[in-house]
């Protein structure tokens, strides 16, 4: 299986489709199949920098490119419903059943309120959905209708992740417009992403950073 496949698989559409259109109406932020790509490229650049095997960083990608799917089912739990969907597509390729275990497992743990970090795959799939915060995930450009996840996205000029082989350190590098949201509304909404890309990163053998406008802030 390739990850151009997984791209092109009509149910994966249909379910990105669906569960963006729905988070959309609840007031969430994009969760189309743009993130998943990004999520995806993102992963299998992390392990791929830590040299990990082609087939871990294969895992990872996939895992990307899937992990949000179960918002079409419902957002509450929407890592274990996505989880299952998985399950039905992977069994339909080639992919030895080992790693089919290792995606299904990482989708199912990547939301912060039920998951953790706890394989290489799991790790990445984490690093790289918590720290897709960009302006262009923000669907109304009407700023006086923000909620305060709307604000602390918008609020978000730029964003790189940094993975040094050769130091024990993961940072996230944010340039953000604090005339728009403060540390404090940023913190208010992310600190248990935070928490969680700290836990990803020591599991990979590395310490997570977070810096602002060129200061560390974690």
């Amino acid at each position: 299986m390739t990850i151009e496949e997984i791209s092109r698989n009509r149910r994966v559409l249909a379910y990105y489709e669906k569960g963006n259109s729905i988070l959309g109406h609840m007031g969430f932020t994009d969760h189309s199949i743009g993130h998943a790509a990004i999520v995806s490229k993102e992963a299998g650049s992390i392990l791929r920098t830590l040299r990990y095997d082609e087939q871990t960083e294969m895992d990872a990608r996939i895992a990307g490119y899937l992990h949000d799917i179960g918002n079409a089912i419902n957002r509450e739990h929407h890592a274990e419903y996505g989880a299952l969907l998985a399950k039905d597509i992977l069994e339909e390729t080639d992919l030895p059943i080992e790693d089919q275990v290792t995606i299904i497992s990482a989708i199912a743990h990547h939301d912060e309120s039920t998951g953790t970090a706890y394989d290489p795959v799991s790790a990445a799939l984490i690093l790289a959905d918590k720290t897709d915060v960009r302006r262009n995930r923000v669907r109304t450009k009407d700023q006086n209708k923000f909620d305060i996840h709307d604000r602390v996205n918008y609020a978000v000029m730029g964003s790189s992740l940094s993975v040094d082989r050769k130091s024990d350190k993961i940072t996230l590098n944010l340039q953000v417009d604090e005339k728009i949201c403060t540390m404090f509304d940023y913190f208010e909404i992310f600190l248990g992403r935070m928490l969680m890309c700290r836990r990803a990163a020591e599991v990979l053998g590395k310490s997570f950073r977070l810096r602002v406008n060129g200061h560390k802030v974690v």
